[in-house]
């Protein structure tokens, strides 16, 4: 074999490799899509449809906020904890109206999120390690405000569980505009960029005159609201409110998302349409095992494998 060909080989080799690095999400989903047409009974009926678009947008409204703590080379832990809060929250204020409980979550979710990019821009913690304190202490204090799980009878938020516009459900729309939203602000926004620039290189953007402090806080305030609003989701979508169980393992589905996505752990991108690509991976990916009667745990191991997998190729396309 001669030296140009040898280096033909090379360089088609590197083009099939950038391919599935950036696209490989997309071909797992189609992969699992193709698999489950095959073996899977009733998987093309439209209330499968359904159910996998319902479950999936808690996951996904969570992960959107995590590409964004991705983004600037943090994480977020608490995601979980911060759903569990969420629907405390929701229990304790449904008396006072709809509204009041959804703010209450919703602030519940900011405050979480400022006390992590407090802890990361002002103290200088670890991202890891901060919000593992409030991975911690998010959730013991909703099981302190609600020890038990609690079913919640109140019309609205059965409508926005169940409910649907022209047959698709609301979950499903919601996740879908705020992933929307959040694709635009990222894109188009002066702050989508500072925060690209900040993942990118922290002493190069504090160089440059960027507010690195404010755009972490930032990051991480819109994290903690999206996992509480996630909370509100998945607490509407189940009528009642378990912090017991809700969010458990949260973070994980969510980093999975992220990084499958192909939103590098090193910082400086963020792929939101790879990220909803991801979620719905992990989505069918779970509902493939549940359907062929494989126990919970196979589930894990088959994220923690995706991850690895995924990791190691953004290690790859690093290197060249």
């Amino acid at each position: 074999m001669t030296e140009l060909t040898l280096g033909r080989v090379s360089a088609d080799r590197a083009r099939l490799l950038r391919l599935l690095q950036e696209y490989g999400v997309y071909l797992g989903v189609l992969v699992l899509l193709l698999v489950n047409i095959a073996f899977t009974p009733h998987f093309l009926s439209g209330e499968n449809f359904r159910t996998q678009a319902v479950q999936v947008a808690p996951v996904l409204v969570v992960a959107l906020g995590m590409a964004l703590a991705i983004g600037t080379e943090g994480v977020d832990l608490s995601v979980g904890s911060v759903m569990a809060l969420s629907t405390s929250l929701i229990s304790l204020y449904l008396g006072y109206g709809v509204w009041i409980a959804l703010l209450a979550a919703l602030l519940g979710g900011i405050v979480v999120g400022l006390a992590n990019g407090s802890l990361v821009a002002f103290v200088g913690v670890q991202p890891i390690v901060a919000t593992l304190a409030l991975m911690v202490a998010g959730r013991g204090l909703a099981l302190v405000m609600l020890p038990q799980l609690k079913q919640v009878n109140d019309p609205d938020m059965a409508a926005l569980g169940s409910g649907d516009l022209l047959g698709v459900p609301y979950l499903v729309l919601i996740a879908a505009g705020l992933a929307l939203l959040v694709a635009f602000v990222v894109r188009r926004t002066t702050f989508g960029r500072q925060l690209l620039a900040v993942g990118d290189s922290r002493p190069a953007a504090q160089l440059a005159g960027l507010p690195v402090r404010r755009v972490l806080i930032l990051v991480y305030v819109l994290c903690g609201a999206l996992a509480a609003f996630a909370g509100v989701l998945a607490t509407a979508r189940l009528t009642a409110s378990d912090p017991t169980s809700l969010g458990t393992l949260m973070e994980l589905s969510a980093i999975t998302a992220v990084v499958v996505g192909g939103t590098p752990l090193s910082g400086g991108r963020v792929r939101i349409g790879g990220t909803v690509a991801g979620a719905v991976l992990i989505q069918l990916l779970t509902a493939t095992l549940i359907k062929h009667d494989l126990p919970p745990s196979w589930t894990q191991i088959a994220q923690a494998v995706v991850i690895i997998l995924a990791v190691y190729a953004a290690r790859e396309r690093g290197k060249r």
